[in-house]
């Protein structure tokens, strides 16, 4: 199976249409969103093209494709006018082998960290910063964020295929970080 996975879209509509133009063209089976798809929050400036509305229209599309988890900015108010479920905390996925922790990362995280075994991976956004590293057996991945990177990276979003986790420059459709898994 192969999986696109973005996370803090927050309501920026041309990032997330070029997302979901990468999507079509990717051959991905399913779409793991890692939460935060409206709304910018009080921590962030608001994003170019902030238009909850159409990214609402958006992600409507692809609906059936979607593995969405909730964010610390989701409301149950999201669930309402949104056609896909949105608002579990966690999904565990078993991809090449291995369990994954699929969450957005405000409740578990790389400082705490779900129940996970060796070789298992968490799978987290948040903190609009990508990454890809192994340490103690375990492995953590973060696609960082479609909308409003942070730490000077770029807008990316994650593609995981064969055990391998490439992180993709959203515009470029370039690799940022990999890692095999």
């Amino acid at each position: 199976m192969k999986l696109m996975i973005a996370s803090d879209l927050h309501g920026a509509a041309p990032d997330v249409s070029a997302l979901l133009q990468a999507f079509d063209l990717s051959g991905a089976d399913k779409l793991v969103l890692l939460g935060d798809l409206l709304y910018h929050g009080p921590r962030n400036d608001l994003p170019d093209g902030y238009a909850p509305k159409k990214v609402i229209e958006l992600l409507s599309a692809c609906k059936n494709r979607l593995l969405c988890v909730r964010g610390n900015c989701e409301a149950e108010v999201d669930q309402m006018v949104l056609p896909f479920p949105v608002m579990a905390e966690y999904a565990v996925l078993h991809v090449c082998s291995r369990t994954i922790y699929a969450t957005h990362g405000h409740n578990y995280g790389p400082d705490r960290l779900p129940p996970l075994q060796m070789g298992d991976a968490l799978l987290s956004g948040h903190t609009h910063v990508p990454t890809a590293h192994e340490k103690n057996g375990l492995f953590f991945l973060n696609p960082g964020s479609v909308s409003i990177p942070k730490n000077n990276t770029p807008k990316s979003y994650a593609m995981l295929e064969n055990g391998v986790f490439t992180v993709y420059e959203l515009m470029a459709h370039t690799p940022y970080l990999s890692i095999t898994m």
